[in-house]
């Protein structure tokens, strides 16, 4: 325990019932993880830290009988950005659902800003109750085929090690580069190494020798697994698995055979991305507890995956128990079984009572001109972005229902019923990105399908990882107004149709994040939404989430970005026809 010696020796006078500790929660179940059994005890709490466990008294006692307490729940892997939430914002949601810490990767805004985008994170987070510790964007750019905002190599992320909110080198996604021996790849591995910091993985499919060199690299972990057979490979290499559950990605119903033991051992959740109605709707890592134990995952292993796991991983020795000497951020569940949340402490200090965060706080938005001012590009016009008729085999993107992953489909032509590649019948649309940080002029023009929109243009700034413009649309005069809006709002959601805007949620922070409370959000996100369904988006399909992993050309197979369509497993931009 960090800690100087008074306050060791009151932990000592308190745990051995020699002082009243500041607080004691008394007759809860509490998890103990080491055992993953439940023991009636009173908790008795010191200074932030809990001082023992058995029978306590003192002056502030909390009578939990009943209930159910347990570490605070911990999220894995997640960009905060993605959540269009300021981190105030999403603390007001995920607090309230048990979530007491969350490890961050804040590679959406350092893709738009560089080091001026982290730092502008860093201090967003300042006022949070909730922790927020820091992984350093490993992959600015993703690869060399992204158009970036910036561009950050090792010797821009080395001096933020020396910060104690930051544990190490987030999702290495350039797993082509650490095979290929990339000398500026493994510079940033050997500098968190260096510092003994944690470096985690991003690499679906990968398998054999290839992930034998890539775990040998030092990448020890993954998020990407959509199967248990390549879960479980890469756990026998010796990674940790984090088990996602997003608002786009959904891999957990595949993952829950590494849920059990021995597996579940190097096992953890996380979210990656979530969207306000989710966080509202459903919550946050609670909701992730509660689908794993109806599928009949013992409650104990998966609380103890939410929490104990994901501290071990990271190396936070004083978080994710209910033990002496650990932090006293902790969780009270009604029962184990629907997980309401009743109670929610930090440092021992209540921040949620009966589900609604106490201390609310406000939103404070640093200047910055860099991120409040992040596009510079031209306006569109119908005419730039036409297509000629297309008379041979089109090469489309071909996505798939909750998963990252698309497929190469090859159309057959059908000319009578298409305009410049549109075939609104088979479900083929146009698909444009444009570069909107360097004012490069560059369009990416590909064909998608399985998205089902039937009439108009939506639009997003989000645009993983680079975040430059995408539009999908049935016409090209709707593209063209739905990426002006966006253009003009700084960044933003738009869902366009007749030549109008319909739907539109502007995000001003470097085109990622809403300024907005959580819930002017979510009910704009709702109209965005319901719009986009309205003029025919799969119900199978989030309409901006899923738009904005199209253009990420590190996840197979086929992507789109400024510079065309690329193959990811070649790293090459291909024709759209042949």
């Amino acid at each position: 325990m960090k800690c100087g010696e008074s306050m060791k020796k009151r932990l000592i006078d308190v745990a051995m019932g020699r002082e009243k500790p500041d607080l004691v929660l008394k007759g809860a179940k509490v998890l103990n993880v080491f055992t993953e059994k439940l023991e009636e005890k009173d908790v008795a709490i010191c200074d932030g830290y809990i001082a023992g466990l058995g029978v306590y008294d003192g002056d502030n006692i909390v009578d939990l009988s009943g209930k159910y307490l347990t570490p605070g729940l911990l999220d894995a892997h997640i960009h905060l950005e993605s959540s269009l939430l300021t981190p105030v914002q999403f603390e007001r949601a995920s607090l309230a659902h048990g979530t007491t810490g969350v490890i961050c990767d804040p590679h959406e805004i350092a893709n738009v800003a560089g080091t001026e985008g982290i730092d502008y994170m860093m201090q967003l987070c300042e006022p949070l109750d909730m922790r927020v510790w820091f992984n350093m964007p490993s992959c600015v750019p993703a690869c060399p085929l992204e158009e970036t905002g910036e561009v950050l190599e090792a010797e821009d992320l080395a001096p933020y090690y020396d910060k104690p909110n930051v544990l190490g080198l987030a999702e290495v996604m350039n797993a082509v580069g650490v095979i290929d021996g990339d000398e500026s790849v493994l510079q940033k591995i050997i500098d968190a190494e260096s510092r003994g910091r944690i470096v985690d993985g991003h690499a679906p499919f990968l398998s054999a020798k290839a992930l034998c060199a890539y775990a040998g690299a030092g990448v020890q972990s993954d998020h990407e697994c959509t199967n248990a057979q390549e879960a479980i490979e890469k756990i026998s290499r010796g990674q940790w698995i984090m088990v996602r559950e997003g608002t786009a990605a959904k891999n957990l119903d595949n993952l829950i055979p590494i849920c059990t033991p021995p597996y579940c051992y190097r096992a953890m959740f996380c979210t990656d991305d979530r969207h306000p109605e989710d966080l509202l709707n459903e919550g946050h890592i609670d909701h992730i507890i509660r689908k794993v134990v109806a599928k009949g995952i013992h409650p104990t292993t998966a609380i103890k995956m939410a929490t104990f796991n994901t501290a071990s991983y990271f190396g936070l020795s004083e978080y994710g128990a209910v033990a002496p000497g650990y932090k006293a951020d902790l969780t009270v569940f009604s029962d184990l079984s629907d997980f309401t949340i009743e109670q929610v402490y930090i440092d021992g200090r209540l921040v949620v009572q009966e589900g609604k965060v106490i201390n609310q706080k406000p939103d404070t938005l640093p200047d910055s001109e860099k991120i409040l001012k992040s596009f510079h590009m031209q306006p569109v016009t119908a005419e730039l972005i036409r297509t000629p008729e297309i008379k041979t085999f089109q090469r489309v993107i071909g996505l798939k229902k909750h998963e990252l992953l698309t497929d190469e489909m090859l159309i057959q032509p059908n000319v009578a019923a298409q305009e410049n590649g549109v075939n609104i019948d088979s479900d083929i649309l146009k698909a444009i990105v444009f570069e909107r940080h360097h004012n490069t002029g560059h369009i990416g023009v590909g064909f998608i399908h399985g998205y089902g929109l039937k009439s108009g243009a939506v639009a997003t700034s989000v645009a993983h990882d680079s975040h430059n413009l995408i539009v999908i649309g049935t016409n090209d005069d709707d593209i063209a107004a739905a990426a002006n809006a966006v253009r003009e709002m700084n960044g933003g959601l738009v869902v366009a149709e007749g030549g109008r805007v319909i739907e539109a949620l502007p995000l001003p922070i470097a085109g990622l994040m809403s300024d907005l409370p959580i819930k002017a959000v979510y009910d704009k996100l709702c109209a965005l939404k319901a719009a986009a369904k309205r003029l025919g988006v799969s119900d199978d399909i989030d309409p901006f989430m899923t738009l904005a992993f199209v253009s990420l050309p590190v996840i197979p197979t086929l992507r789109l970005n400024g510079k065309g369509l690329i193959d990811v497993e070649k790293q090459a931009i291909v024709p759209l026809t042949f």
